[in-house]
């Protein structure tokens, strides 16, 4: 490796070294040797090999030397011609080593970064909900993407670089020091000339690059919170796409300013490397040359001083760098395991069971909630605050008790913000009850598979959310093993099918982000054509017919009646239409239960019931109100 690359390479590095660079402890070490344990028989022979490569960087020098040194004696030629085919031979064997060294560094590499972003990936999605909701997307992402290179960096370019510029050193220092002391020590002189601008250097470009860094993050938030669907729609329907352009050449203004400093910065300190690489060697064979021509020193010595020159500065200059090196590494390494140290707040319990065989009921026991606090479920880091808030919060439910008998439908309804939405997620177990129990089959959620609550029971939310992907893949998400034939009926029955008949591509039409190709009644009738497609025993519908207009809604409500039959169902709706048939009505208001019946008992006792429905229901009620109940 040239001077001018090995200080390219301490830049490089510096520039990409992280600010929060912190003691890393022993624990932490072992822990990176568990991902690096089953890459060990790859490691070892990348150790030896590297050392290998270095041994011939050195020997090199050493032949040109001594071709030199039989020439200007005058020898044979058979010497010459075989000192050049020898050091061909250790070109080429340097070059195969090389390719060798790469492809373990490479397999070693990649096989971590695939150990730790499936163990990451994994680990995440084990994660409760409510680190999702606190999370910023981007910041988990780049867990999975710049700090599991980073981390990848110290088992191979780290690794490679302080092995094989160890050796390096240590072997070109005793061959200079043994061929002449006294040269070897005058151009160790020059070292700082060399060693301490990389480090100075490297240092000023590292906040340069830091603060491109910070503009091209800002643009990729801008990017992509404005081409995305519902924010481009914002930018048009408020007239502000005159700001955002602006804002946006501001800052790629910013960053071609950052790119012309750098370049130049970067320029001036190669120029001046390239006068003091010119300097070290004119002084060696300057010097050198004086003690030839005086008898001290053969020719051939001082050709391979001048040689073995740069296999010395620049493992030095690599070497200066490397504890930086290391500790980003190391940094990105702890950052991963900052995530896979939040323990999940929902695991399956040991000894878990499947849900009892036969009709499932849905029971609540004196169930109390309240959502967990944030230190207890995320990242400041990942949330983009200082601290996180660790103050209790206030409990959303209190004492709620209710049972769903097999093949029942019973309806929630009650004001926004009353714990309508988290009695259904503590149901499939999304979150786990503070006190009580939430039972299946009566059986403690707690106490089941996950893999059988989940095939148990399904859930239509209100948002209707669909992946970036074909309408096939979104329907076999909720069975991977169902046929075309069972997905066209889940279609027919969620009275999609000619819609999606009608498409170029049928089934394999791509729906676009979050669905956004399908309007929102489509979308939810999409997402109600996968419920129809697993087949769950129990059924949630939170709000699953709000985006339908009345003609999607009555259709849609004549397939769940089809597909509900026989199956416990709890729904949750604010509109009249979904909850009147329902076998109970339960109105929920700040996290307790302070009505239950039929529609036509709670309007007769003319409480909240009956309020909801003069506010709420009324518009939906097509038959007026009989005479003598309670609600005017």
């Amino acid at each position: 490796m040239s001077m001018e690359m090995a200080a390219w390479n301490s830049i490089y590095h510096a520039m990409h070294a992280r600010e929060d660079q912190r003691p890393f402890s022993l624990p932490a070490l072992r822990r990176i040797a568990s991902f690096a344990r089953p890459h060990t028989r790859h490691l070892a022979w990348f150790v030896v090999l590297s050392v290998a490569t270095a041994v011939l960087t050195v020997a090199s020098p050493i032949l040109a030397g001594r071709v030199v040194n039989t020439i200007t004696g005058g020898g044979p030629l058979e010497p010459v011609l075989f000192l050049a085919g020898l050091i061909a031979a250790v070109a080429v064997l340097e070059a195969s080593l090389g390719l060798v060294v790469r492809w373990l560094s490479s397999r070693v590499g990649e096989g971590l970064i695939l150990d730790l972003r499936t163990t990451v990936y994994d680990h995440v999605q084990r994660m409760p909900v409510a680190f999702f909701t606190r999370t910023r997307t981007g910041a988990l992402v780049s867990r999975l993407n710049n700090d599991v290179i980073g981390a990848q960096r110290a088992f191979s370019d780290v690794l490679s670089g302080v092995v094989s510029n160890l050796v390096t050193l240590v072997l070109a220092l005793g061959v200079m020091l043994a061929l002449s002391w006294q040269i070897t020590l005058l151009a160790l002189v020059l070292l700082p000339l060399f060693v301490v601008p990389a480090r100075r250097m490297g240092a000023r470009l590292a906040r340069i690059e830091r603060e491109r860094t910070v503009h091209n993050a800002a643009m990729g938030t801008q990017m992509t919170e404005r081409f995305s669907a519902p924010g481009a729609t914002l930018v048009k329907l408020f007239g502000r796409p005159e700001d955002e352009s602006a804002e946006f050449a501001r800052r790629a203004g910013r960053v071609r300013d950052i790119g012309v400093r750098t370049a130049m910065v970067q320029e001036v300190f190669f120029t001046a490397l390239t006068l003091v690489s010119a300097l070290a060697l004119a002084l060696v064979y300057g010097l050198g040359g004086f003690y030839a021509l005086s008898g001290s020193l053969d020719a051939g010595t001082v050709v391979s001083m001048g040689m073995l020159l740069t296999r010395l500065y620049a493992p030095l200059t690599s070497l200066a760098s490397a504890r930086v090196e290391v500790m980003s590494a190391l940094v990105s390494f702890s950052r991963v395991f900052e995530i896979l140290d939040l323990r999940p707040l929902v695991e399956e319990g040991e000894g878990a069971r499947e849900v009892p065989a036969g009709p499932v009921s849905v029971e609540f026991d004196d169930v109390s909630f309240a959502y967990p606090s944030a230190d207890k479920v995320s990242l400041a880091s990942l949330e983009d605050v200082a601290t996180l808030d660790t103050s209790e919060q206030r409990e959303v439910l209190h004492g709620v008790s209710f049972r769903i008998e097999p093949g029942q439908t019973v309806a929630l309804v009650g004001s926004s913000g009353a714990g309508k939405s988290t009695i259904a997620q503590l149901t499939p177990r999304l979150y786990d009850v503070d006190s009580g129990a939430v039972r299946l089959a009566g059986v403690d959620v707690r106490d089941l598979t996950f893999a059988s609550v989940r095939a148990t029971l399904g859930m239509v939310t209100q948002d209707g959310h669909l992946f970036h992907e074909t309408v096939r893949a979104n329907l076999s998400l909720a069975r991977p093993g169902a046929t075309e034939e069972e997905l066209w009926d889940a279609l027919r029955r969620a009275r999609l099918d000619e819609l999606v008949a009608s498409l170029p591509d049928g089934l394999d039409t791509v729906v676009g982000e979050r669905g956004y190709r399908f309007s929102g009644g489509e979308r939810q009738r999409l997402t109600i054509a996968r419920l129809l497609v697993a087949g769950p025993e129990v059924v949630i519908l939170d709000e699953a017919t709000s985006a339908l207009d009345s003609t999607s809604e009555a259709a849609v409500q004549a397939a769940l009646a089809e597909a509900l039959e026989g199956r416990t169902a709890l729904v949750i709706a604010h509109r009249l239409s979904t909850v009147r048939a329902a076998d109970a009505i339960l109105v929920v208001e700040a996290g307790r239960i302070v009505e239950r019946g039929t529609h036509t008992e709670l309007l007769a006792r003319g409480g909240r019931y009956a309020e909801l429905y003069r506010t709420q229901f009324a518009a939906d009620d097509s038959a007026a109100v009989p005479a003598g109940q309670a609600v005017s």
